[in-house]
């Protein structure tokens, strides 16, 4: 045997996760024997969070503080041992030495493991390195993790168990926090926007005895004691509508929707919306209140108009553009709907330039310029644009335009070719309501899941009289989306819908 092969050391192998697992759970055995299980621990009162000791370093410096969360590294094992702690604000380091805390807590200290969760109570200062910190005088075990963090380097990083595991996604991935963070502010700010508007937040049934207020296929479930299938709400837009019959003037609802319906980046089944309407007013005020909400959330929140979002500038400087359908179509297409009188001529225009009408849908110049605007223009709209009047075939809750029966005074908002939000002056007709009804039914006779249904209750409601009024649906995944630069809603959605796991 040659020196170096007797020189050679036995290589340590790394203890299998089975065996960490089991390793975790005899520490926890092992300290409920002892009359120390941490789950009997029912409180910790906190006095500070991380981000409040650094911001306020000087003021805080020498006094005593109480915080939690969980463990996040451990460095030292001599007499002294260094360790980040993780609480709901931020990290900040803690200083455990044995001169502190005595020998047998810091005995005990060396035993928590990544992921443990501990109330800590100790002095702010800085170490010679520079670093804010906790000096540690006593460590609670308050619960004890039995599985392990992602390891350090690599971290949580498959989006799909991401997904499913959002309690780890948060604990190990800072930035995901900060989305959800930016949510929330966004919500606040939508809130604040119109109550301070006037506007009376509200709210309505999620499950409904008739599916309307959107062109989509509703989820159905069923009501065991009246004995009769209902629908989840598609959109809000009905109730609301009936309560501007009954005089309130202006309301919301920001609130959840439901369409059973595909799944990608930009759609889940389960989404949230706010939807407001407006007596006495029509879309454009209604694209004047979008345009003003959406720009100064950009601005309260991340401070500028200029945002990024799926690898494009975006600029949210009010004065966005506002551009008819038609127009669009032309500008980008070639084709002028506007000179083109059949129906006939109008789905042979759209051919010309390979747009095809789905099949369910009736062959009409409004379907056709709809399918040349959605299959050709949508992708190209960029910087925020609004595009208006759209044809009636598509918009059976919009008023018709009085310059142009065929198209409605209704919006969408695109920006980097995503609708951002649908708008109308509402339709508060009862006979032309009725008829664009009844053609909706006839859709869904042929085949179509997502045409609407009659709903005579409406219908009454409007035939009592229904003011001139302006009514907005935004998307607020989608606008949440823009502002944390994320190109997938379920960056965005603390549970988004998955499929299980087979087991």
């Amino acid at each position: 045997m040659s020196d170096q092969t007797s020189s050679r050391q036995p290589v340590q192998e790394e203890p299998s996760l089975s065996e960490l697992l089991q390793i975790r759970r005899d520490k926890l055995t092992a300290l409920q024997e002892q009359g120390q299980d941490p789950f009997v621990i029912t409180k910790f009162q906190v006095t500070h969070h991380s981000n409040e000791i650094k911001d306020r370093f000087e003021e805080m410096e020498g006094r005593m503080v109480r915080l939690a969360g969980r463990l996040m590294s451990k460095r030292g094992m001599g007499k002294a041992v260094f360790s980040d702690l993780q609480d709901g604000a931020g990290r900040i380091q803690l200083y455990v030495r044995i001169d502190d805390v005595g020998e047998e807590a810091l005995a005990a200290f060396k035993k928590y493991d990544i992921g443990d969760i501990v109330g800590v109570e100790g002095e702010v200062f800085r170490t010679m390195r520079g670093e804010i910190s906790i000096k540690a005088k006593t460590i609670t075990l308050l619960s004890k993790s039995l599985l392990p963090l992602p390891e350090k380097f690599h971290g949580l990083t498959d989006v799909e168990t991401r997904c499913r595991q959002r309690y780890v996604d948060l604990i190990v991935n800072p930035d995901v926090k900060r989305n959800f963070i930016i949510r929330s502010q966004f919500i606040k700010h939508v809130r604040d926007f119109m109550d301070g508007r006037g506007f009376m937040e509200v709210e309505t049934p999620v499950l409904n005895t008739i599916s309307g207020g959107a062109t989509a296929r509703p989820f159905i479930t069923h009501h065991n004691t009246l004995d009769m299938d209902m629908y989840m709400r598609i959109a809000t837009e009905l109730p609301l509508k009936r309560l501007i019959v009954g005089g309130l003037e202006r309301v919301y609802e920001i609130g959840r929707i439901f369409r059973n319906e595909g799944m990608d980046n930009r759609h889940n089944p389960e989404f949230t919306t706010i939807e407001l309407y407006q007596a006495y007013a029509d879309f454009n005020d209604m694209m004047d209140l979008f345009e003003d909400l959406l720009s100064s959330a950009a601005q309260k929140i991340l401070g500028t108009y200029q945002v990024e979002w799926q690898g494009e500038q975006i600029d949210l400087t009010p004065g966005w553009p506002r551009l008819p359908m038609h127009e669009a179509v032309k500008q980008y297409t070639g084709l002028d709907f506007m000179a083109i009188t059949s129906d006939e001529e109008a789905v042979t225009a759209a051919k010309s330039i390979g747009v095809e009408l789905p099949e369910t849908a009736d062959k009409t110049w409004g379907n056709a310029l709809y399918e040349c605007f959605d299959q050709r223009v949508e992708e190209k709209l960029i910087q925020p644009t609004f595009i208006t009047m759209h044809p009636v075939d598509v918009s059976p809750l919009a008023k018709r335009s009085p310059a142009d029966p065929r198209l409605t005074e209704r919006f969408e908002l695109f920006i980097c070719h995503s609708e951002m939000g649908n708008a109308f002056s509402e339709l508060n007709d009862p006979i032309d309501q009725r008829q664009r009804f009844q053609k909706q039914v006839e859709l869904r006779a042929k085949g179509d899941d997502e045409a609407g249904m009659m709903d005579e209750d409406f219908l009454t409601a409007l035939e009592y009289g229904m003011p001139p009024t302006g009514g907005l649906g935004i998307g607020i995944d989608r606008c949440v989306m823009m502002l944390t630069n994320n190109d997938s809603i379920r960056e965005v959605l603390l549970f988004p819908t998955m499929k299980p796991l087979e087991n």
